[in-house]
């Protein structure tokens, strides 16, 4: 009897280590599944979000934003346009270009200082670029090579 008891014991040994090996492959799959299931809930949330995008009347969808972005184009000057249009880096420089300091002119390396920028060469040709950017969109003007101010607008 001993030897029935035995391989009694010895399947039930083996049944154990199956339903363990299935239990782990069980865990794997449910893992697996959860994840599949959040990443189709994103799309499908995409995709209504998209419909309803797309839904709106044009007009709503056509309307231009009015606020400025860090980095953004910068618009051609019109005379209803403000500095408010601006990036606020344009509008910066815009300001500085209207001070007392900047009626006469200031060379990139000026402006750059008063922007409380370090005077290195990387930092001015960036605020040599966006002076000439301004000064090619009507928004300041370059008296002389290198020395930009404030656009001057005739009163009246």
């Amino acid at each position: 009897m001993a030897s029935v008891l035995g391989l009694l014991e010895a399947r039930e040994k083996k049944v154990r280590e199956e339903i363990a090996r299935l239990g782990e492959e069980a865990e794997r799959v449910q893992a697996a599944l959860g994840e599949a299931e959040r990443v189709l809930q994103r799309l499908v949330d995409a995709r209504v979000t998209v419909a309803e995008v797309l839904a709106e009347p044009p007009s709503a969808a056509a309307e231009p934003q009015r606020g400025s972005v860090a980095g953004s184009v910068v618009p051609h000057r019109t005379d209803s346009m403000t500095a408010s249009v601006l990036a606020p880096d344009y509008r910066r420089i815009v300001s500085v270009l209207e001070s007392e300091a900047g009626r006469e002119g200031m060379r990139c390396q000026q402006l750059a200082g008063a922007l409380g920028l370090q005077v290195v060469p990387a930092k001015v040709e960036g605020v040599r670029s966006k002076a000439k950017r301004l000064v090619e969109r009507g928004w300041a003007r370059q008296v002389r090579p290198g020395v930009f101010t404030a656009l001057v607008v005739p009163a009246g």
